[in-house]
């Protein structure tokens, strides 16, 4: 396989009121090949998107990418790179699906604008082959009468729409890996299924790398290739999604998945994880997961390293020890 991403001990840092710097990406690894989808899952405020706006120089400021941080797409490392040369990188090797389309799109410029907009910033090519490429990119999404959608404003859209039309900008400049925040949020279960399948069906026909960012555990199964678990900055656990699923590990893992209701089997009661991920500034010594965790010991005080459980699943946990 092709390696096109590689994210090697990404900490980013942000300055806190006493001087020191607070990491809420504190030491994140991870990698994407041509044609894969890694799914980072986790609860809300463990740092995904952090993470994903880290992988185009977006941390808003003063937040910075630490010093020893390594993003590398393809042969070329993102963190050297300035001016026209990262807008390069921004679109046209990374296409980014934003949170909330209708915040991400201009609301005084038409759907066709925005989307041609993107395909002129990376190809030498006319305003009316602009346009065509936008309607191009639109039937591929699946708006229902895209030509019609053309002119229309993103608050002329139901929340589908608007989520199809974020990714047909997203995929305007043919990017090799397409980071996908969240896409679902907030659409109903018919829409997330179809918004799945799209992106699904790009990947493959497109060969694109695919980082899905969502914290629904229902969403990964069958749509991932890899699964890594974040929490507190951290990545907790990582493993094939198959491995994941069959061998939750982690005692964070294992607690979002008793935490899932299920429609199929004998009924039993959703055992809720008890408590919060804690905010970077009362991050726990030790394992960080520790008072949260019903298996706790004396070792968890001391900070964890990511310990293989078995080929090609590791987790951040000292119960790894077991079986290593």
């Amino acid at each position: 396989m092709t390696r096109v991403l590689d994210v090697r001990d990404l900490r980013v840092s942000f300055p806190s009121a006493d001087g020191s710097r607070l990491h809420p990406v504190d030491g994140v690894s991870f990698s994407l090949d041509r044609g894969e989808t890694l799914a980072l899952v986790g609860e809300s405020g463990c740092g995904k998107s952090l993470t994903s706006l880290a992988l185009l120089r977006l941390v808003p400021p003063p937040g910075r990418v630490d010093p020893g941080s390594v993003i590398r797409v393809g042969d070329t490392d993102v963190l050297t790179l300035e001016g026209e040369a990262l807008r390069r990188i921004r679109g046209r090797r990374i296409g980014m699906i934003f949170q909330d389309p209708m915040t991400s799109l201009n609301p005084v410029f038409t759907v066709g604008d925005q989307i041609a907009e993107g395909v002129q910033a990376h190809f030498p090519v006319s305003k009316s082959e602009a346009r065509d490429r936008a309607l191009r990119l639109l039937q591929e999404v699946g708006l229902p009468d895209p030509s019609a959608r053309l002119d229309t404003y993103p608050h002329q859209l139901s929340g589908g729409m608007r989520q199809r039309v974020m990714i047909a900008i997203a995929l305007a400049a043919e990017p090799d890996i397409l980071v996908a925040d969240e896409p679902t949020t907030a659409l109903d279960v018919t829409v997330q299924a179809q918004i799945l399948e799209i992106l699904d069906r790009l990947r493959r026909s497109r060969g694109m790398a695919v980082l899905l960012i969502t914290h629904d555990l229902g969403i990964v199964a069958g749509r991932a290739d890899r699964v890594a678990v974040m929490y507190a900055g951290q990545i907790v656990e990582e493993a094939a999604t198959p491995e994941l699923f069959a061998r939750p590990s982690h005692p964070y893992t294992q607690g979002l998945f008793a935490s899932v209701p299920r429609l199929t089997g004998p009924v039993r009661r959703l055992t809720p994880i008890r408590g919060t991920v804690p905010p970077p500034v009362a991050w726990p010594a030790g394992c960080r997961f520790r008072p949260r965790c019903p298996q706790a010991f004396e070792k968890c005080e001391l900070p964890p390293g990511l310990l293989p459980v078995g080929s090609g699943h590791r987790m951040r946990c000292w119960l790894g020890e077991e079986s290593s």
